[in-house]
């Protein structure tokens, strides 16, 4: 089994500075998901679960303090791994949760049923917006984990 730890790797290179455009493109589309309703904690909910799915520490670094700073709490955050075994979750968020893992995990499928369930929560227009969030996180895990990017030294207080 291939090893593919980032542990004391040194960044690669400062992709945003090399080609600024693609990263404002990154931003653009991210911001779709902040326009059309859905709650600040539901989205990082979801980036985190993403972030973990795909090993992304410094990801799961950023969204668990923009989290925190959002208001979530400690326990939702650390329980997030196992949503499906806890009560501390909306059906809501359980929808999307449902939504995020599968289209991470996109060679699996994306069954009916969960798309049904999410209709049954969310407005045409927020499952775009959140399916949007999901395709961006997805694609921020790719630049920070192929480019190294040192986790821990996101500061929420110095972004956006």
């Amino acid at each position: 089994m291939t090893n593919h730890s980032n542990k004391g790797a040194e960044p690669r290179l400062n992709w945003s500075a090399v080609l600024p455009e693609a990263r404002e493109a990154m931003v653009q589309l991210e911001a779709v998901s902040h326009h059309v309703g859905l709650s600040a904690h539901l989205l990082e909910l979801v980036k985190i679960r993403v972030s973990q799915l795909n090993g992304c520490a410094y990801c799961l670094d950023m969204h668990t303090k923009d989290a925190r700073a959002a208001g979530e709490n400690e326990q939702r955050i650390y329980a997030l791994s196992a949503w499906r075994e806890t009560p501390f979750f909306t059906p809501e968020e359980r929808s999307a949760l449902a939504w995020a893992e599968a289209l991470t995990r996109i060679a699996e499928g994306v069954p009916d049923p969960l798309y049904q369930d999410l209709k049954e929560n969310f407005t045409d227009r927020e499952i775009t917006g959140l399916t949007s969030a999901i395709v961006t996180i997805n694609a921020w895990n790719r630049w920070a984990i192929s480019m190294h990017t040192e986790p821990g030294t996101y500061r929420p207080d110095l972004a956006k």
